[in-house]
């Protein structure tokens, strides 16, 4: 800020007098006379550590969940995929991180309902008991239902979808 640029958002560790650890979001303006010459910055900072600690338990929670749970940008490239997810479909982190859902890991003959389901769900319009096939690492066909989730950020701007799914391939197998 003391360079003329705004800093916006800027997380970063404080620790308190007392030698506590706080996580702090800082955003920085610069200051300026009445010619125009900076002449100091103004800060305001957040206390954001409560905040964080919240989203680190939401994310042990979705990673341990019994169900598969995935999530996409809106891009609709994975950016969540916990254990049971991995457990069933087979595919590592590594190896689901950042690709495109439908174009890598949805059968083609449902690549165009499963686009409709996250484009409809990327618009706010959520979808419960999709039913869809999945191809796991092994080539093993899985049936999978799901409902997808409209995800957003604190401000209410859509950041991508998430999917919570169950794994149905036996109950389909009793019903045939």
């Amino acid at each position: 800020a003391l360079a003329g640029v705004e800093t916006a958002n800027f997380e970063f560790p404080l620790i308190t007098k007392a030698g506590a650890r706080i996580e702090v979001l800082l955003n920085a303006t610069t200051r300026r006379n009445e010619h125009g010459k900076v002449i100091g910055v103004v800060g305001i900072g957040q206390d954001i550590t409560a905040r964080l600690a919240q989203e680190r338990e939401y994310s042990k929670l979705i990673d341990n969940a019994n169900a598969p749970i995935f999530g996409v940008d809106t891009q609709g490239r994975v950016n969540v995929w916990n254990k049971c997810a991995r457990k069933i479909v087979g595919y590592t982190l590594d190896e689901v991180m950042g690709q495109n859902l439908v174009g890598e890991f949805i059968t083609k003959e449902y690549k165009e309902a499963v686009s409709t389901v996250l484009d409809k769900a990327l618009k706010g319009e959520e979808t419960a008991n999709f039913e869809f096939p999945l191809i796991t690492k092994h080539g093993v066909r899985i049936e999978v239902l799901l409902n997808a989730t409209t995800r957003r950020d604190e401000q209410g701007n859509v950041i991508g979808v998430v999917g919570i799914g169950q794994d149905i391939t036996g109950r389909i197998a009793q019903e045939h």
